[in-house]
């Protein structure tokens, strides 16, 4: 870190020294989130909600354009449907909260609340569905879900988080393959056109699946610090719930048949992502697809002259063009610490103003992710914005692309497996022979695990990094969070 740095800003940690720490400040510091009094709940703050605002509002756009339709599910769910698909309940078992009383009154059966709702929508759609002319279902909802984790850190692991969930039902094997590729495919989609985060898609090993899934599709990013972040999730249950919960209906021969069942979701923790993505040492960087406010103009001597006269008319001119502004005319505030707040919170785009710049009809204009600035002229200010702003969005997943192929290794052994995975944190790429035995050393030997088997297979070899048997896919293997 420059020596201007350090005058810079001294409350945030550098990323260098502790990037858990850097994490923590930078989320603190940037009224994104608070803790609440329940260790392990966090209270996502108007600027931090407002992030989740704008993927909830991409997604849900995308769903509707592909037929899908929001719906709500009760949060608690009882025992007895919990217990209906085994593996399922296994998986969460350890992660369930339990509500055993209402008001004083013993509770005849548990209640579990929502570490997933597979359960109570199966519940609802075996009774729902009669005729394959209902099919399909294209059911989504937002909501929140609660998991008792041991080790939280807010946005990337709360015991409480938010999400959407779709369950879809098919009529055949074909439409649910279909249905999981293309919302693996939304997600992706909305990584990197709006949050400006390149992914891996692939599908993750059976040690790694969904519970009660036949396979589950994933995307995979990689953060500042080396580790991957599993960002979305597209499953394939196949019949497993279908079976377990006696949803049936007649087929277009009038016998009864079992539909094919997906279920997808994405969450919060995509805010950890974008922060441990593109942020630095001065706080975050935001893509301006997601920011919340993409363009801040702060005047200069605005007492003076007609600055706040200029000031009102380009705000109105780049709210005229759907851009999202702000002006910071706080009186009991300096220029310098204004910049400096805007900074930390990551705006895209500073404009200052002050009465030399209007006399040579100009502004100077600021980009946070280069920490550039540059003069532009007051008479096409607002086209100058928007193209910048679309600049802006493109260097930061350039960037963030060179960042993952640089952190990206091919290894041919495990020796050589064992010593990048240390010295050099990022995703590694090798070949496997598909052996549980395999998968469970690596991660107990390293505490790393197969991320993914990428859609985009490579041939690195034709034996195994691990136990040197036949390979039979390619994988990417990093720590994770």
């Amino acid at each position: 870190m420059s020596k201007n740095d350090k005058q810079f800003v001294q409350e945030i940690t550098p990323m260098e020294v502790d990037f858990a720490q850097w994490y923590t400040d930078t989320i603190l510091k940037t009224d994104l989130v608070d803790y609440s009094p329940v260790k392990g709940f966090m209270v996502i703050k108007p600027y931090g909600y407002a992030l989740w605002e704008n993927i909830q509002s991409f997604l849900d756009k995308r769903f509707k354009e592909t037929g899908h339709k929001n719906c709500y599910f009760p949060l608690l769910i009882p025992e007895s449907l919990l217990t209906k698909e085994a593996e399922h309940v296994q998986g969460f078992a350890p992660e369930v909260a339990w509500v055993t009383h209402g008001g004083n009154k013993e509770l005849e059966e548990r209640l579990c609340i929502r570490p997933t709702s597979e359960t109570i929508i199966c519940s609802m759609y075996s009774k729902w569905l009669k005729s394959y002319r209902d099919l399909p279902y294209l059911y989504n909802q937002w909501c929140s879900v609660v998991r008792w984790e041991k080790s939280t850190r807010p946005f990337l692991r709360t015991s409480e988080f938010l999400w959407q969930e779709g369950h879809t039902l098919h009529e055949t094997y074909d439409e649910a393959e279909k249905e999981t590729i293309q919302m693996l495919n939304i997600y992706k989609e909305m990584c990197e056109n709006l949050l400006a985060i390149p992914v891996v898609t692939g599908q993750k090993t059976e040690n790694e699946k969904f519970a009660g899934a036949e396979y589950t599709y994933t995307i995979e990013a990689l953060m500042h610090d080396g580790k991957a972040l599993q960002s979305g999730t597209s499953h394939f249950l196949g019949q497993h719930f279908t079976k377990a919960f006696d949803i049936k209906y007649a087929d277009r021969e009038g016998k009864l048949a079992f539909p094919y069942h997906t279920s997808w979701g994405a969450s919060t923790r995509l805010i950890g992502g974008l922060i441990m993505t593109h942020g630095d040492n001065r706080g975050l960087v935001l893509p301006p697809r997601v920011a919340p406010t993409q363009v801040v103009i702060i005047p200069i001597a605005a007492q003076k002259g007609n600055v706040m006269e200029k000031v009102d008319e380009i705000y109105k001119l780049l709210k005229a063009r759907g851009v999202k502004v702000e002006v910071d005319d706080r009186a009991n505030y300096s220029a310098g610490y204004k910049f400096n707040d805007w900074e930390m919170k990551g705006v895209p785009i500073r404009i200052e103003i002050g009465p030399k710049d209007i006399e040579n009809n100009q502004a100077s204009l600021f980009r946070r992710d280069l920490l550039t600035k540059g003069s532009v002229s007051l008479n096409n200010i607002e086209e100058e914005v928007i193209n910048l702003l679309d600049d802006i969005h493109n260097t930061l997943l350039n960037k963030a692309r060179k960042m993952y192929e640089e952190k990206t290794s091919t290894v041919t052994n495990y020796d050589e497996f064992k010593e990048v995975i240390e010295a050099k944190p990022g995703f590694v790429k090798a070949m496997w022979c598909g052996e549980t035995e395999c998968e469970k050393k690596i991660k107990e030997d390293t505490n790393a695990t197969i991320r993914c088997m990428p859609f985009e297979q490579e041939h690195l070899g034709d034996t195994c990094f691990c136990c040197g048997k036949k390979a039979k896919k390619m994988v990417l293997i990093a720590k994770a969070y």
